[in-house]
């Protein structure tokens, strides 16, 4: 068999991955990663599948572990060059069908919700999906069944005994397959540098039900993840408790309530959700505002509201704004800027201890290990440092150099009941979504967004006549390079290089007009760098006449 991740490992998010056996292919999830900072005007990044599209005729169906975002949001991407079926829990797949919908491709798309226990048989394998918990509801982990053996996949999951909704994760299950014999274990990383055990999610109910109590006079807004239904669970409990009124705000958040609530995940005690425009009804300190932009993103609700440009909801003085999660790596500065302009507008801020992780920390992580005794260890999802971390968890359980493999994406690992190693490499990488193109936003065009947002832009127009000769003298224009009507000598200056740049080339007899160009550019930038050192990208623009 084959073990074949096309994204996920050593970063956060596009996870998937490929199981292969002989004239079988099956893909275990299919998610986005957002974009870094650099990646200027890109709305996600999604992995580019060409291996999956080369071995179409292998390729028995997705199947997916949970609904978070890094997990199932390339798949309405995907499904478009890769169309197998799709198979998944209830929640799951109700987010699923939910993007499906957005893009029109409910009627070509074949999907199967699989209940907890039940198995599916995909070509040579078959897949067996084990209850699990983790910040979304309808975690799955997966036994995926193959001729040489069995790999138990753990999805992202932790060990809650005490969930919010439904049954705590199945370590029954884990324990029957590591006496029957598991091959391999490919385990979530992310809190493998924490010592100790994940809180339960209902911890954080506690203390969100504490901080209801102890602001009864005030409006509270609560920032959370829009995917943790659970934690929206517990926070419409404390809002019925305390005889609030609860406006969830956010796209997302509204999608995500509304598919919960009709799949029964989500129990919302009658006439306590409101529209936004009848939050003008009720007292302020009766009123709930659930919200996305835990994280600063920019165009998120909480955000618009801090930088008053939400239509219909304004902080005032005397909010209790509650930021329920942690800040995603990367984001912390974002959050900051967000957390500050609600201060300063005078609310108050509460952005500690009203979180839990979703993800196993060591103890559970040894417990897991424990009970399925894999023959061969492979850390998955999560940075670098976090596989890392979880094979010195793997070696202090005894696990030696040998039974342990730290994969890159495109890494080709073969095993059997026998033996394991990489074999080999198959080409992987990102590909960017920027509005509606998909790859279309190469390596070149992010050079050029980088090089206009470090340096700005300069465009230079001249005319020229039939015969070749200058008519006009070049006239410049700049965007993000220099305040124009504070820089006129600067331009004039460079009009004057411009045109003797050209005149230079015109009197050695040369016309050819990309000749010319090339010429006003280089000049540009060579008297630009000496008189600003700064490069900024410069457009000839040669006009006929």
């Amino acid at each position: 068999m084959k073990i074949i991740p096309l994204g996920g490992l050593e970063q956060i998010g596009m996870n998937i991955t490929a199981f292969e056996y002989e004239d079988s292919i099956i893909v275990v999830d299919c998610g986005l990663a957002f974009p870094e900072d650099d990646m200027f005007g890109i709305d996600m990044v999604i992995p580019d599948v060409t291996y999956l599209e080369d071995n179409i005729d292998k390729v028995k169906g997705f199947v997916i572990t949970h609904g978070h975002e890094d997990h199932i949001g390339a798949l309405p991407y995907i499904l478009q060059k890769v169309n197998v079926p799709v198979y998944a829990t209830r929640l799951t797949m109700g987010l699923i069908e939910n993007k499906l919908t957005e893009r029109g491709l409910m009627s070509v798309t074949e999907r199967h919700v699989v209940s907890f226990g039940q198995t599916v048989n995909l070509g040579k394998f078959r897949v067996e999906f084990i209850k699990t918990n983790h910040s979304i509801v309808d975690a799955a982990a997966l036994a995926i069944y193959s001729p040489v053996g069995v790999v138990v996949h753990t999805g992202d999951f932790k060990v809650d005994y005490t969930p919010v909704y439904g049954d705590a994760i199945d370590l029954q299950r884990f324990a029957e397959l590591g006496r029957n014999g598991v091959l391999a274990l490919m385990c979530d990383s992310t809190n493998a540098e924490r010592p100790g055990y994940t809180q339960s999610e209902k911890t954080v109910g506690v203390t969100i039900d504490h901080l209801f109590a102890e602001h009864t006079d005030s409006r509270i807004i609560i920032a959370t993840f829009a995917s943790n239904v659970d934690r929206v669970q517990q926070i419409i409990n404390s809002s019925y408790k305390y005889g609030r009124k609860v406006v969830v705000e956010g796209r997302s958040m509204v999608n995500i309530i509304r598919i919960a609530s009709e799949l029964g995940c989500l129990n919302v005690p009658e006439n306590t959700l409101i529209d936004i425009d009848e939050l003008k009804n009720y007292p302020a300190n009766k009123q709930t505002i659930v919200t996305t932009g835990s994280q600063g993103e920019s165009m998120a609700a909480l955000t618009r509201m801090a930088e008053d440009t939400h239509r219909k909801i304004k902080i005032r003085p005397g909010d209790t704004i509650i930021f329920s999660s942690h800040p995603i790596p990367g984001n912390e500065k974002s959050v900051t800027n967000v957390i500050n302009k609600l201060l300063m507008k005078g609310a108050d801020v509460i952005f500690q201890d009203v979180h839990v992780s979703g993800h196993p920390c060591q103890e559970e992580l040894k417990l897991i290990y424990s009970l399925v005794q894999p023959k061969y260890a492979i850390p998955v999802h999560g940075e670098y440092r976090h596989l890392i971390a979880q094979k010195k968890i793997a070696k202090m359980l005894g696990y030696d150099n040998d039974h342990i493999f730290i994969m890159h994406s495109g890494d080709v690992l073969e095993l059997d009941n026998k033996s394991a190693k990489i074999t080999g490499n198959i080409p992987t990488g990102a590909i960017l979504v920027d509005g509606l193109g998909v790859g279309d936003v190469g390596n070149a065009v992010l050079r050029d967004r980088q090089h206009l947002a470090e340096d700005g832009i300069v465009i230079v127009s001249f005319a020229m006549d039939a015969s070749g000769s200058l008519v006009t003298t070049p006239e410049i224009t700049s965007r993000g390079f220099v305040y124009i009507k504070e820089a006129d000598v600067l331009m004039n200056e460079a009009s004057l290089v411009a045109e003797e740049a050209i005149d230079r080339l015109l009197d050695n007899g040369t016309k050819d007009r990309n000749k010319i160009r090339t010429a006003v550019r280089d000049s540009l930038g060579e008297f630009f760098w000496k008189k600003t050192e700064r490069r900024p990208m410069i457009l000839p623009i040669n006009v006929e006449i």
